[in-house]
């Protein structure tokens, strides 16, 4: 009984902390969208990242609701498709026309079509004794699948010998979230959340590990590799209990400025300048008419 009661106690624990890093890596991309409804414009910002964390979300969720014992997997993805369909929202509300369009199609495709498609499938062609298991099963392989994403930045990492692509602290945060979502799974002894994890760990460890190594590399992103955004979509993956993947702003400019606002600034500034220059002008010749005035 000690035991038993032991084992919940490590489960709980694991939920809780995995529940407070997950919700504050949720709210890692509050500063981008602070900035879109700043700027009322989504400057090349791009909406997949956002849309893949909602349908991960939906399905953890979906998923927890079957098991019925795994609350604080509840918790977290319902928080999970709150904070998405809103950063969703924004997105649309603020994208160019293409860009929104491409969001709803996708959306509607990906987050109602294959999403509700899973569902009708696991009630009605899968037997009640096998349904959360072919459902974990179906979360595993996504969480898996998405995987391309992040290691296409470890990828470039390694050939650009730069990290400005991959932020530590998200890196650091994602790992942690990894370590107390798969320490959740094996003491609930659901393989289903603990495996992909372990994934998501290792793939922590190498992105650290390669900060480590770049972190003082002056060679910069140049040529083909330079993305032509202003803003660099950064997708890095952590598979937990839910699913996080979200782009951060790299600040491309060393001086960690805004260039389009300098631009903006300095676009300013010149006519500024170039008014000041008649007023000089017509303030020249003050002492000339004096003088004139004085003589006659």
């Amino acid at each position: 009984m000690a035991i038993m009661n032991s084992h919940h106690a490590w489960t709980f624990t694991f939920g809780i902390l995995g529940n407070i890093i997950s919700f504050m890596v949720y709210l890692a991309p509050l500063p981008t969208f602070y900035r879109i409804f700043r700027k009322k414009s989504t400057e090349g910002f791009q909406s997949i990242p956002y849309l893949v964390a909602l349908f991960s979300a939906m399905l953890w969720l979906y998923y927890a609701l079957l098991k019925k014992d795994a609350v604080l997997l509840i918790t977290i993805n319902l928080f999970g498709c709150f904070i998405e369909t809103i950063y969703i929202s924004m997105f649309i509300a603020y994208a160019p026309k293409a860009p929104r369009n491409l969001t709803l199609k996708m959306f509607a495709s990906m987050n109602m079509g294959v999403f509700s498609l899973i569902v009708l499938t696991s009630q009605f062609l899968v037997k009640s004794s096998y349904r959360v298991q072919v459902l974990g099963w179906i979360c595993v392989a996504i969480s898996v699948s998405v995987f391309a994403a992040p290691l296409s930045i470890v990828a470039q990492v390694i050939r650009t010998r730069s990290v400005e692509f991959m932020p530590i602290s998200l890196s650091f945060f994602l790992t942690l979230c990894a370590v107390m979502w798969f320490g959740y799974g094996l003491f609930l002894k659901d393989i289903c959340v603990a495996l992909p994890n372990v994934l998501g760990f290792i793939l922590g460890l190498l992105q650290m590990l390669l900060y480590g190594i770049y972190r003082n590399s002056t060679k910069k992103v140049i040529g083909e590799n330079k993305l032509p955004e202003h803003i660099k979509s950064i997708v890095i993956i952590s598979t937990l209990g839910t699913l996080e993947v979200y782009p951060v702003d790299a600040q491309p400019y060393a001086d960690g400025g805004d260039d389009h606002d300098v631009k903006r600034d300095g676009a300013k500034e010149e006519p500024e300048e170039q008014r000041e220059e008649p007023e000089k002008s017509m303030e020249s010749p003050g002492p000339d008419l004096q003088a004139i005035e004085c003589a006659v």
